[in-house]
């Protein structure tokens, strides 16, 4: 019954405004389609950063209740990236590398970068489903926030199309786990860098389950 007043209340209030109603709808699709503007461009501009800046290695990749504890290791190792050309560099000086193992670094920064981008694709997915729930009528949004009822609409979309997208990722592990044991064996220097653990990979998807099932 409260929130019927509440409702009530609040649409009286917008009775005298009715000839700016349309107006207020305009501005608040107008808003809507900004921030979904703005959203892309900076995605689009992230994924670009991420085929042209050098990539840091050996911070990423971190699952299960052990993650903290390898994040915190990884800030006592000195800076290590990846560039785009397949030089490995410390603290921004190139490691010498030959032919195979540029080859290795290329093939294992594509993997990163590949799994990078799923990650924005699945944010902007999300950022996308919570614009087009809140992109409705004006007394839709009064009402949804009221009820509670917009939330729960974004955490079904969220569900149902970012999930999976999210779970991809997981599949994905493997290839990178191999990829750096090859580079490891390969290149001592990147050794320390390989953080990825098999236990990293199957906690992914456990992970995932548990952070959706509370939703």
């Amino acid at each position: 019954m409260k929130t019927l007043r509440i409702t009530a209340l609040a649409l009286a209030l917008l009775l005298p405004l009715g000839a700016q109603a349309g107006s207020v709808r305009d501005d608040v699709r107008h808003d809507m389609a900004e921030a979904r503007s703005e959203v892309r461009a900076e995605l689009a501009k992230a994924r670009v950063e991420l085929d042209t800046e050098n990539l840091e290695v050996g911070n990423s990749f971190h699952f299960g209740k052990d993650g903290k504890r390898k994040a915190s290791r990884d800030e006592k190792l000195p800076k290590a990236e990846i560039t785009p050309r397949g030089d490995f560099l410390i603290e921004g000086k190139a490691v010498a590398v030959n032919a195979a193992q540029r080859q290795q670094l290329l093939g294992y920064r594509g993997l990163v970068i590949e799994i990078a981008k799923d990650g924005i694709d699945a944010g902007e997915h999300a950022a996308m489903a919570a614009i087009e729930a809140t992109d409705t009528s004006l007394f839709g949004l009064i009402w949804g926030g009221m009820t509670g009822s917009l939330e729960r609409r974004v955490e079904r979309t969220v569900k149902q199309h970012v999930e999976p997208m999210v779970r991809r990722i997981c599949h994905r592990l493997p290839d990178v786990l191999a990829s750096q044991q090859q580079l490891s064996a390969s290149l001592p220097q990147f050794r320390p860098y390989a953080t990825l653990e098999r236990d990293d990979v199957d906690d992914c998807e456990k992970d995932i389950r548990n952070d959706f099932a509370m939703r």
